[in-house]
């Protein structure tokens, strides 16, 4: 029998928390991005790991924040505890090789076109490994449209967001990347989610048994949002990340006044020997 599945068992609690996190790890990444492009003498290698991570850990945790309010009301909802977590370590391992590929081999077209896409699918790999770690009494089935639609999302959102991070300066017009990059991954995984049917085995035996998605889930989430709140501080503190351009046009001045040449003053020794 198909299941009756509910994808917003707590309201607004569930996409809100989604998108916030969604929003958090996007801004730092990108700003990390940022921060590498800025100074080619800085730990690029640190800072593109960092970005990477954070998106990573970004689309993860907006990813099972949303998971837990996914219900099926004719079976209890679990999760695997090792495919969740292998979920994390893909998303952030894929992702990584898109910003490092912005980072290392610069911001033509062609290099964002390619980094967007690797990240994309990192997006899209993380959320449908994800998926794959519910444990029901059923089988769980796709759309191939949706499903087809939630790649292009992903793919679209990262490029644009890479495109953002390497072409807009200021800290308002990363904000604003950021918080449309958290609409695009926020609307990949509710359209994958829309793709969603449940087939139900025969309960006729029963309930189902299996622990609450909250007690996997939750103590798991801790980890990636304690990460993200510290990677949050070390943008904070860095004062180049924070300032961006103004600090580099700030430094280059001085040598650039130095550079300048004086210009003769107005005065001859005649008019200064009348004077005296």
């Amino acid at each position: 029998m198909d299941g009756t599945v509910d994808g917003f068992r707590y309201g607004a609690v569930t996409p809100v928390g989604a998108y916030l996190m969604a929003c958090l790890g996007g801004a730092l990444g990108l700003r990390c991005i940022v921060r590498s492009l800025l100074d080619a003498q800085s730990w690029k290698t640190g800072w593109l790991a960092l970005g990477a991570a954070s998106i990573g850990c970004g689309i993860w945790t907006m990813h099972f924040i949303a998971m837990i309010g996914f219900h099926v009301e004719e079976t209890r909802v679990r999760y695997d505890a090792a495919t969740t977590v292998l979920s994390l370590v893909v998303a952030v391992a894929v992702v990584g090789v898109g910003v490092f590929i912005v980072g290392h081999r610069g911001t033509s077209a062609v290099t964002l076109a390619v980094a967007g896409a690797v990240t994309g699918l990192g997006v899209a790999g993380m959320h449908y490994l994800g998926m794959a770690a519910l444990r029901l009494n059923g089988e769980v089935g796709y759309d191939p449209v949706g499903v087809a639609l939630s790649v292009l999302i992903a793919v679209g959102a990262a490029t644009a967001a890479l495109w953002a991070a390497v072409t807009l300066r200021g800290f308002l017009m990363s904000l604003g990347a950021s918080l449309v990059m958290g609409v695009a991954v926020s609307g990949m995984h509710y359209t994958g989610m829309a793709a969603v049917s449940v087939h139900v085995h025969d309960t006729t035996g029963g309930t189902w048994a299996g622990e609450s998605p909250t007690s996997l889930l939750l103590p798991m989430l801790l980890g990636p949002v304690v990460f993200l709140l510290l990677a949050g501080v070390v943008v904070m503190f860095d004062p180049l990340l924070v300032l961006g351009e103004r600090t580099s046009a700030r430094t280059a001045t001085p040598a650039a006044d130095s550079a300048a040449p004086r210009r003769p003053s107005w005065r001859t020794p005649a008019s200064s020997t009348r004077e005296r």
